[in-house]
């Protein structure tokens, strides 16, 4: 019996516990909205981008991660400037190349010279 009391007694305080917490919680209206927060350090827009932006990038963290469309967005820039330096690098490579071409055609192996004045005659 003394235990059954007590069961009563628990489930009782339990009971106006909930309530309480439910009815007198605070304001009735919702928590105001957060604004998202947004990257802080965006990749130069006016230069390419260095090695220290890269470094330097840190993205917003959101309830699940990172913000895709942040993250997106700056794998977006990286990926379309290496490609532009691949690019640059192979055309600066093929025009060397037929720098060298037009440099070797233009001047042909010369004989070795350094024979004495004695067997020029």
């Amino acid at each position: 019996m003394v235990m059954f009391l007590f069961l009563v007694v628990a489930l009782a305080v339990v009971v106006a516990a909930v309530t309480l917490a439910v009815v007198g919680g605070g304001e009735s209206a919702p928590l105001p909205e957060a604004a998202p927060e947004r990257l802080q350090d965006p990749l130069p827009a006016d230069r390419p981008v260095g090695r220290a932006d890269v470094e330097g990038l840190r993205f917003p963290l959101a309830p699940r991660g990172y913000r895709m469309a942040d993250v997106d967005d700056a794998l977006g820039r990286l990926a379309a400037e290496l490609a532009e330096r691949d690019a640059r690098i192979a055309d600066l490579e093929s025009a060397l190349a037929g720098a060298r071409a037009a440099a070797a055609h233009a001047h042909p192996a010369q004989p070795d010279r350094s024979e004495g004045p004695e067997e020029q005659r």
